[in-house]
C-alpha cells in the first residue's frame, strides 16, 4: 500500500531562500529513488518562510530507505533542519 508523508516546515524569513533551494535539490534526488512516487514542494500561500512537502512512496520501507540516503543527510539533516523554527510531520497510508 502506498505510504504518504506530509511535512510542514517553518523557518526565519532570512533562511527561506536557503530552505527552498535545499528542498528543490532534494526533490531532484528523491524523484530518482526507485520507491518514490511523488515529492512535491509547496510554498505556503501568504507566508514566505513556510513550506509543505507531500511525499509518496511505494511502501513504508521505501520511505525508510529514503531517510538513509546521502542526499537526505546532506539536504534535510544538515541544511534544512537546523534552520527550522517549527517542524510537523504526518505519516499515512494512501486509501485505494
Amino acid at each position: 500500500m502506498p505510504y504518504a508523508v506530509v511535512a510542514h516546515y517553518r523557518c526565519e524569513p532570512g533562511d527561506a531562500g536557503l530552505v527552498r533551494d535545499a528542498l528543490l535539490k532534494m526533490r531532484e534526488h528523491t524523484l530518482a529513488e526507485p520507491g518514490n512516487l511523488a515529492y512535491v514542494v509547496h510554498a505556503d500561500a501568504g507566508e514566505e518562510a513556510a513550506f509543505t512537502l507531500y511525499e509518496q512512496y511505494t511502501d513504508q520501507a521505501a520511505f525508510e530507505a529514503h531517510t538513509r540516503t546521502a542526499h537526505f543527510a546532506e539536504y534535510i539533516v544538515d541544511l534544512v533542519r537546523p534552520k527550522l523554527t517549527r517542524r510537523q510531520v504526518w505519516f499515512g497510508e494512501v486509501v485505494p
